[in-house]
């Protein structure tokens, strides 16, 4: 189990090894070595309707934006109202490792039974979620 990314790590460092080894076997046959392929709509388990389309939106991405390190201040500590929310609806998704974390840091922790692409597969759920995030009295009328 890995927590959040500290100073100094990139996104490879908490990737799984095998999602990380399939991205850099992708970019290596890319030819030119370090454009990302897109990952395939599928991947994410995005609905069977919207998938062709997101498909088409994708395209690459640069490969240090998952190396390059990540520079932290220790200012977001300051932020009170943070929520975590996690998609569980598809396979190997390299953000489960970081619910329990969230949670453990006193973060508000919510699922949603959904592909990664939420806005999506279940927008109304979504902007019903930040709402109540935005206006935490719209949650307590709700309750």
């Amino acid at each position: 189990m890995h927590s959040f990314l500290e100073n100094g790590q990139s996104l490879h460092d908490v990737l799984p090894p095998d999602q990380r080894n399939l991205q850099l076997e992708a970019t290596a046959r890319d030819g030119e070595g370090w454009k990302v392929p897109p990952i395939p709509a599928e991947v994410f388990n995005v609905n069977s309707g919207d998938r062709e389309w997101v498909d088409r939106q994708c395209t690459m991405q640069p490969l240090a934006t998952f190396q390059q390190d990540i520079k932290l201040t220790g200012k977001a500590s300051a932020i009170k109202n943070i929520t975590f929310i996690l998609a569980t609806g598809f396979a190997d998704s390299p953000f489960t490792q970081f619910y329990e974390p969230a949670k453990a840091k006193g973060w508000k922790t919510l699922t949603i039974p959904c592909g990664h692409d939420v806005m999506l597969d279940l927008p109304e759920k979504l902007t019903q979620v930040l709402e109540e995030i935005a206006n935490p009295a719209l949650r307590a009328a709700s309750l």
